[in-house]
């Protein structure tokens, strides 16, 4: 049958163990998955101890998926007192097995040296690591943004680092608390599952580090080189967008502002907002020798230069191969493949500088520009970007 198992530090178990399995056999299973000396297990079952060893688990009353709750006891070389525990008198708790939060300076009586907490760095050099390592620095923006926003002042990333261990330290008192009161309390049970949950994921993303490390780096986006109106381009490759769009400052550098009609002018909404000056109806693109028309959608606002959307994907039946690594364009036969990391402009490089913060930053920015700009045009509500001509 199966049993589960837990104890006042956290650690939860779940065994496979016969009916007929004696106390003394069971404390040994328990050593092994808990790494706790059978001799100083003290278990017990909906609050009575289970005291005689030959008797079996079953005879307890203990049936499948109960709830055991293991305790470490200190192993008294008192005659005496070691026969009033075998009585039934509760036995002495080795408080030591109880991990203490960061910051405390009182150690229990009893505990031993490697069951002491692990001394954690000091702020100032937890910074400095930080700083002399980019690639720990990278990481702790995913997992940690507002220590690593304060990293750049010493004041501010003690502050933030003291809060965050103090919460900490809290949250772990609490625990503890709720699990010395009653561990069969609903909140202790569902502190308890939610921690085998936690567990669970962090399993499963030991598996996919080991089996699967490639998940766990970025993929750079699709880009190919090509010309407008002579100028080279590096454009972005993207199925999911509905037009093809370029940026202001791209339509300046290949001398086609002067075919943008503005009646076009609106807003584009997608997964930012941004004003569209308007469209240029009919232009060429040039891929590896070859001359596409298409038409433009400017934008006031765009990182990158140019993207090519569905519309001018399906119109020369253009095809993504991933395995070869290139655009095959089905209405001339032609294909270009797609660009190296060091070869993407800046904005879409994986390495670059500025970070995740910086294109929140350049949004932000665009939509308060939109913002300013939105009495008169027409809006949109597609995907990407979609306008229609002002009747004005």
């Amino acid at each position: 049958m199966k049993v589960h198992l837990t104890t006042f530090t956290g650690h939860f178990v779940t065994m496979e163990v016969s009916p007929d399995i004696e106390l003394e056999n069971f404390r040994a299973l328990c050593e092994v998955e808990c790494d706790i000396p059978s001799a100083e297990c003290f278990i017990s079952y909906n609050g009575t101890p289970l005291l005689d060893d030959k008797k079996t688990i079953a005879s307890y009353g203990v049936k499948e998926d109960d709830m055991l709750l293991l305790e470490r006891r200190v192993v008294s070389r008192n005659p005496q007192r070691s026969q009033s525990q075998s009585q039934g008198s509760l036995p002495l708790i080795d408080f030591g097995g109880i991990q203490l939060p960061p910051g405390t300076s009182q150690q229990p009586q009893g505990m031993q040296p490697s069951m002491r907490q692990p001394v954690e760095p000091d702020a100032a050099t937890l910074r400095q690591m930080l700083l002399s390592n980019p690639g720990q620095l990278s990481r702790l923006k995913e997992t940690n943004p507002p220590l690593a926003d304060a990293v750049e002042s010493l004041e501010k990333f003690t502050e933030v680092l003291q809060k965050q261990r103090k919460a900490k330290a809290d949250q772990e008192m609490q625990r503890i608390r709720m699990l010395s009161a009653d561990p069969f309390d609903a909140s202790a049970q569902q502190l308890i599952a939610e921690e085998i949950r936690q567990r669970n994921v962090n399993d499963n993303m030991e598996v996919a580090i080991e089996h699967m490390p490639e998940n766990f780096g970025q993929v750079i986006m699709l880009y190919i080189d090509c010309k407008v109106n002579g100028h080279p381009v590096k454009a972005f490759v993207d199925s999911g967008a509905q037009m093809t769009i370029m940026s202001q400052a791209c339509a300046e550098r290949c001398h086609i502002m002067r075919l943008v009609d503005k009646r076009w002018e609106g807003i584009a909404k997608g997964v930012g907002t941004q004003k569209i000056i308007g469209r240029v109806h009919l232009g060429q693109i040039e891929i590896s020798g070859v001359f596409l028309h298409t038409s433009f959608t400017i934008l006031e606002n765009q990182p990158m230069d140019m993207l090519l959307g569905l519309d001018m994907l399906k119109r020369h039946q253009c095809c993504i191969d991933l395995k070869q690594n290139k655009l095959q364009i089905g209405t001339s036969g032609s294909e270009t493949p797609f660009l190296s990391e060091s070869d993407l402009p800046p904005c879409a490089r994986l390495n670059r500088q500025d970070g995740p913060e910086s294109e929140d930053r350049q949004l932000a920015e665009a939509l308060a520009r939109s913002a300013d700009g939105t009495a008169g045009p027409s809006n949109t509500n597609q995907s990407n970007a979609q306008a229609e001509p002002n009747p004005s």
